[in-house]
């Protein structure tokens, strides 16, 4: 069971570009006792923004520091991303660390356009800079709709991506909402992707929508947690993004056991009502949990510690 820990930060108009919102907590081992938390507030215009804050990797709840300006611009106009970024998974690398983050931008028959990005860091996080200025990652013949919140895991010569894809939109009380569920695809260089639209978590019925995985390897066991949510009530009600949790042993095909995903909803607080975008990482033999809270990240960045 994950034993919650609490909040660690929330946004409180720190900056003009950090007004809201701390969404989407990806972490990096940056050493031995800090964790590099990637995270995206919104601004006054409601757009994401990419910065980062560390914290004590012995007692995260101790934050040792909180950057003060965005680590990459968004996109240029018209591009995929020239709407807003987000964070997903950091993989270090021979060319330095590669974030994999999710752009987006306001799309005119339903709310906006997710795609997949790359970029690159070659001073440990403190910047990043594009390695394209198109999506690695975009909707095609298949997946007509859109894709989003990769998680990556390399293994040899074998890079693993498992990702969000669209799959159409539900119109509840007049409104196009988004559906997606998570596929797989792999690549031999951590750019180029194949996709041969692969489901790996099959939703419970028609108006469920699943992103966001992150995944370890233990044991031989492929363990994914993700978030899942309706279609109806699902801003802070009753259909709102809770945590699943599946295993695969070969990493494509996959059981959900989201009775063990070890976390619920706290009785009250910022996580009363909403617990999404998972971020598992281990160090020092230990599991942490983060994740966001109440409304999509409004109420911050909290986390939780594995215990058998």
């Amino acid at each position: 069971m994950w034993q919650k820990k609490g909040i660690i930060f929330s946004t409180d108009h720190n900056h003009p570009w950090m007004v809201t919102h701390a969404c989407v907590p990806t972490v990096h081992v940056l050493d031995d006792d800090t964790f590099r938390i990637f995270f995206a507030p919104r601004n006054a215009r409601g757009q994401s923004i990419l910065t980062f804050l560390d914290v004590d990797a012995n007692n995260p709840s101790r934050v040792k520091y909180l950057h003060d300006s965005p680590i990459m611009e968004l996109g240029k106009l018209g591009t995929f991303d020239d709407g807003g970024i987000m964070p997903c998974c950091v993989i270090p690398t021979e060319r330095g660390l590669y974030l994999y983050y999710v752009g987006w931008n306001p799309s005119g028959s339903v709310p906006y356009r997710n795609a997949i990005g790359l970029a690159v860091s070659h001073n440990n996080g403190q910047t990043f800079e594009r390695m394209f200025d198109g999506a690695i990652v975009d909707r095609n013949q298949h997946e007509p709709y859109f894709t989003a919140s990769p998680w990556i895991m390399r293994e040899s010569e074998q890079w693993h991506m498992w990702y969000a894809s669209s799959t159409g939109f539900a119109v509840i009380d007049q409104k196009p909402e988004p559906l997606y569920i998570i596929k797989y695809a792999h690549s031999i260089n951590g750019i180029d992707w194949v996709r041969k639209n692969i489901t790996c978590i099959h939703p419970h019925d028609d108006y469920e929508a699943n992103a966001r995985a992150t995944v370890i390897k233990e044991q031989g066991i492929y363990r994914m947690w993700y978030a899942y949510r309706g279609s109806v009530d699902y801003r802070d009600g009753s259909g709102s993004y809770r945590i699943g949790y599946a295993e695969s042993r070969n990493a494509i095909e996959w059981e959900r056991k989201d009775h063990q995903a070890g976390i619920q909803y706290s009785d009250q607080g910022w996580d009363s009502t909403m617990q999404t975008y998972p971020c598992v990482v281990v160090h020092h033999g230990k599991k942490y949990l983060f994740y966001n809270g109440n409304g999509f990240g409004r109420t911050g960045i909290g986390y939780a510690i594995y215990e058998e």
